[in-house]
């Protein structure tokens, strides 16, 4: 096999469009900013983004998050958290605070998250997977799946909250970070299941760039 081989200015570049892309996401239409219009977005959209970030979660509701939402979680519709709308100029204080999905002609109205097993979704009570359902209010059915906490999958919702909110749960909220629909990434523990993540040590973790890839 042919290794590729690149020189210091092509991984910066590398680096660069990595950047570019957790910091932008698809809010540029799929056409590059160039870079006056890109410094003009990071100007605009880092500090309220930064100041409303939204903290994604999956869990029973009074217990501990069973699972952390990243840009890359899937909803019951089948898009990506990252595709759903995850930014508001000013949050809206009604609760539960609904994450629509951004994608054309989807019907899903509200970031919904559906446990798996390893890479495949668990089914419902009616065996069918989630892309059989409607994506539309009233997907939901009462799974048989019982979490790694103990409690089964009907037991648990999908919670979006505001850092101050988080923080009042007494939960985890990590440093500020410029990069769009984070949801409850906050460090590696991030990456593991809510029970396992019990085990790791949360105090004075740093941010890294591979809780991004969570899915």
């Amino acid at each position: 096999m042919e290794k590729i081989r690149l020189n210091k200015s092509s991984l910066e570049a590398v680096d660069d469009y990595w950047e570019y892309t957790r910091i932008v996401g698809g809010d540029d239409g799929g056409k590059l900013f160039t870079p006056e219009q890109y410094e003009e977005y990071k100007r605009t959209v880092i500090p309220q983004r930064m100041k409303n970030r939204l903290y994604v979660s999956f869990g029973v509701p009074g217990s501990i998050d069973c699972k952390l939402i990243g840009p890359e979680t899937q909803c019951f519709c089948n898009h990506r958290y990252k595709e759903h709308r995850t930014e508001f100029e000013v949050v809206p204080t009604e609760r539960p605070l609904a994450l629509p999905c951004r994608v054309r002609g989807c019907n899903c109205v509200a970031y919904q998250y559906v446990p798996r097993i390893g890479q495949n979704p668990v089914r419902c009570r009616c065996k069918h997977l989630p892309e059989d359902h409607n994506e539309a209010t009233g997907h939901l059915c009462k799974s048989p799946y019982i979490c790694g906490c103990g409690q089964p999958s009907s037991a648990h919702q999908t919670l979006v909250e505001t850092k101050v909110e988080r923080e009042a749960r007494g939960q985890p909220t990590g440093r500020d970070v410029p990069y769009a629909a984070m949801g409850g990434l906050t460090g590696f523990s991030s990456l593991l299941d809510g029970y396992l993540a019990l085990e790791a040590n949360s105090s004075g973790e740093n941010y890294i760039r591979l809780c991004v890839m969570n899915s």
